[in-house]
């Protein structure tokens, strides 16, 4: 039998939202909402009440209320179809217009639905980046790697140090009916594979440490912000995009 479910709502200072959004995932791993503004990340945890202490053990800023009938519709709500490079990209139970190329992603267990500014923003540069094969490092659900196939990369390969990341890498691929060699693998301790293109939208300090590790021609970096220039050394930054004070950065490699 099942318990009363409730809404917990977390906040954290908005540079600790990598940190957050992994504990959740840890958490409540089918699913939670996030939003931002520009001092507080915020995290909406629907979740048995027995679950509520575990939530108040890993976030200081929390409040719990009732949840209303219909709650699992307002959550697929939440979730709303993103464009870029040409694509759309969104939930299973939303319809792209026809004629257009579809990356739909399930946003259930790993991160990455389309719709935040840094995924939007790889998205562009990679649409705007000589063809070849292509690596995602920290793929999360596989979003890019998706989008890359859309967008005519190949082969590609996916790697992740969360195992719940490379289930969900692979279930979207199939969905989609692309081509990824998905693969458990730490891209800051591990050997990285070759690739032509790589691309990481993760924090600062790991693109950092990234770069300095790969075998390719050019490398597409976010999940930082507008103020944040990555130290790459051997890298020349060609292009940069930015959105709601999220940047994005094409390296090419310094010969």
């Amino acid at each position: 039998m099942t318990g009363r479910f409730v809404r917990v709502t977390a906040r954290v200072p908005l540079e600790y939202a990598e940190e957050a959004r992994a504990v959740a995932l840890d958490l409540v791993p089918d699913g939670f909402e996030e939003s931002e503004d520009d001092e507080t990340f915020t995290l909406l945890l629907y979740v048995e009440e027995s679950s509520v202490a575990a939530i108040r053990v890993a976030f200081s800023d929390v409040a719990v209320v009732p949840v209303v009938p219909g709650w699992e519709d307002a959550w697929r709500a939440f979730h709303k179809p993103a464009r870029a490079g040409g694509l759309w990209i969104g939930p299973p139970w939303e319809q792209p217009e026809p004629g257009e190329l579809a990356v739909v992603i399930d946003p259930g267990r790993a991160f990455g639905t389309g719709a935040h500014p840094t995924t939007r923003l790889c998205i562009e540069l990679l649409a705007k980046s000589e063809r070849g094969s292509l690596l995602d490092v920290g793929c999360g659900s596989g979003v890019l790697s998706i989008a890359a196939a859309r967008l005519g990369f190949d082969p590609i390969r996916a790697v992740d140090n969360d195992p719940v990341a490379v289930e969900t890498t692979i279930a979207n691929a199939v969905v989609n009916g692309v081509a990824i060699d998905v693969t458990l693998l730490d891209g800051e301790l591990d050997e990285l594979p070759h690739a032509d293109v790589v691309v990481a939208n993760v924090l600062l300090a790991p693109v950092e440490r990234i770069l300095a590790r790969l075998d390719a021609r050019a490398a597409i970096a976010s999940g930082y912000l507008t103020t944040d220039h990555p130290r790459a050394q051997g890298w020349q930054s060609v292009d940069r995009l930015e959105l709601d004070g999220w940047a994005a950065d094409r390296f090419q490699r310094i010969v």
